[in-house]
């Protein structure tokens, strides 16, 4: 029987601020990723996929299910994620598949290309890449945001992802793909959330460029757009009131789970989706984004 999708509402409780990055063991709720629910199809056979951001949120629960599609999985994160990180793997291994742990901050360039040299050193090949990390800031006034704060954004949401995929390209072979995370704030742009909203906004028109870049190479490119979601993010960048609130105003009523995710990231990188690229899903409780 089909669930029905306004069902799996539930309170966030408000006074659970983190500072950036945040943990997913200090989430209350604790989000869902598709542990108990997630079933593979072998799609992913064999395949290697890089995942920055893999420790928590959105890219833990694409990691389980690409391992669980049949991929081992590198991971990129932030050395004080390391924690999440390791649970993720712990998950990554439980399928059978091989995991492999890359602390570091993709705002540096060097690292960003070191990930990419380890995962080929480890796995022998590179198949998926997912630039899924980011980074939120809010403002309450345009006079608020600083240049630092653009500045970080942009690095770790765009030029990060750039390069990134000019590290990777050279190792992916035709049939490999790219899988974007842009967001619903792309088209919505919040006022609060300018900056952010901008970087989103570049990620949606970058993977368009990309994918028409790459496609005579036959590496397809795409991006999916999440609503909102019930990651570390949300207890970073909101106040109690906001997390409380959080998804109450979208069509479907009620935020999302990781695990809600997963299975758009697993279309876009598997042949189920060869005649995909330059597409954005939008997976954003209804909200539309034409």
């Amino acid at each position: 029987m089909a669930t029905d999708p306004r069902a799996n509402e539930q309170p966030f409780p408000g006074d659970q601020q983190q500072p950036a990055p945040g943990l997913t063991s200090k989430m209350t709720p604790a989000p869902d990723h598709g542990e108990d629910s997630y079933v593979g199809k072998g799609l992913l056979t064999d395949r290697v996929a890089l995942i920055t951001g893999g420790d928590s949120g959105i890219g833990r629960a694409v990691a389980i299910a690409y391992a669980r599609e049949g991929a081992d999985v590198a991971l990129s994160y932030l050395p004080v994620e390391q924690s999440d990180a390791e649970d993720t793997a712990r998950w990554i291994q439980r399928a059978g598949r091989r995991a492999l742990l890359l602390p570091g901050d993709i705002q540096d360039e060097a690292h960003c290309h070191a990930m990419v040299e380890r995962t080929v050193a480890e796995f022998g090949r590179l198949d998926i890449l997912v630039n899924n990390a980011a980074h939120q800031t809010t403002n309450e006034d345009l006079a608020d945001v600083t240049a630092a704060q653009v500045e970080t954004a942009f690095r770790t949401n765009v030029f990060a992802m750039i390069t990134l995929t000019q590290a990777a390209v050279p190792h992916m072979r035709p049939g490999s793909a790219i899988v974007n995370s842009t967001s619903v704030q792309a088209k919505t742009a919040t006022k609060s959330m300018l900056v952010y909203a901008a970087t989103k906004g570049a990620i949606a028109s970058l993977t368009i460029g990309l994918s028409n870049l790459l496609v005579e190479k036959g590496i397809r490119v795409n991006c999916v757009a999440p609503g909102p979601i019930w990651t570390p993010i949300q207890p970073i960048a909101k106040n109690p009131e906001q997390i409380e609130q959080l998804g109450k105003t979208v069509p479907l009523g009620r935020a999302g789970q990781p695990a809600e995710l997963a299975p758009a990231y697993v279309l876009l990188a598997s042949d189920a989706g060869s005649y995909m690229s330059g597409a954005l899903i939008p997976v954003t409780g209804g909200v539309p984004m034409f």
